[in-house]
């Protein structure tokens, strides 16, 4: 499958918004971690923003970021979101609350607890009505996002927004699931090349396991290593420094080529 890469959006540590981080992989600009807090989406109406987790904040900065730069409505474009869990904060708050003798659980915080809360805020945001759907797979999370993604734009001759995004547990939630640090991504993909392709990507299912691609910076290795949806820095990479590289991630092949 061949698509094209229209609009990268990011949010994480020492990478926030795509041309700064363009400037870090590409190897122009050092690599400096500093700690990432999603802002309240502008988007959301302010009963929603007070509402909003980490989780839906994240995704709706990476995913805008990434449309703004591919010139593209929010409100007409299929979405997939990928992430490996929901917003860590949120349920070990309800698990903290359901250890207690009330057991009276915020309906705010059970609405925010659940996998497609994400996409949710997304369609509030946006006032979209396209298709939407939130997957998990686990630590492969990014992969089989992109994989959905790459599908859809294939067999519906559609363009859509990938979002991966994943934040850290609390202790003690974070001694069973390490999450090192909160990370989202978004790729705006594309049936046909337009003025605004970035590069192009062709996607196919590994018929051999190999191993994941990794980053040569070792700092970004562990921001790699410590997200499930920075498995795709490799990826972004390859765009970054304009470059023909082929990438493995999970059980995918991927040909990265310049725009």
């Amino acid at each position: 499958m061949r698509v094209f890469v229209e609009g990268v959006g990011i949010v994480g540590p020492g990478l926030e918004g795509w041309p700064s981080t363009r400037a870090v992989l590409a190897g122009t600009r050092p690599y400096a971690a500093t700690a990432v807090s999603p802002q309240p989406a502008g988007l959301l109406p302010p009963a929603e923003r007070r509402r909003a987790g980490t989780t839906a904040r994240l995704a709706i900065a990476a995913g805008t970021e990434a449309l703004v730069q591919a010139g593209r409505d929010p409100a007409e474009m299929a979405m997939v979101f990928a992430a490996s869990g929901s917003d860590g904060e949120t349920i070990h708050e309800i698990l903290a609350v359901l250890a207690t003798q009330q057991r009276e659980v915020s309906p705010t915080r059970f609405h925010n607890s659940v996998h497609n809360a994400s996409s949710g805020y997304w369609a509030l945001a946006t006032g979209s009505r396209a298709p939407s759907i939130s997957l998990s797979a686990y630590d492969d999370s990014f992969a089989a996002g992109l994989l959905e993604a790459a599908v859809q734009v294939t067999v519906c001759d559609r363009p859509v927004t990938l979002i991966a995004y994943d934040v850290p547990y609390p202790a003690p939630l974070h001694a069973a699931r390490p999450i090192a640090s909160v990370f989202g991504m978004a790729l705006v993909l594309a049936p046909r090349r337009a003025e605004r392709v970035l590069a192009s990507l062709t996607v196919a299912i590994s018929d051999v396991a190999g191993s994941a691609t990794g980053m040569v910076n070792p700092e970004l290795e562990l921001l790699r290593l410590g997200n499930p949806a920075a498995r795709g820095l490799p990826l972004l990479e390859a765009i970054a420094c304009a470059e023909a590289r082929s990438i493995c991630l999970s059980e995918l092949d991927i040909a990265v080529m310049p725009s």
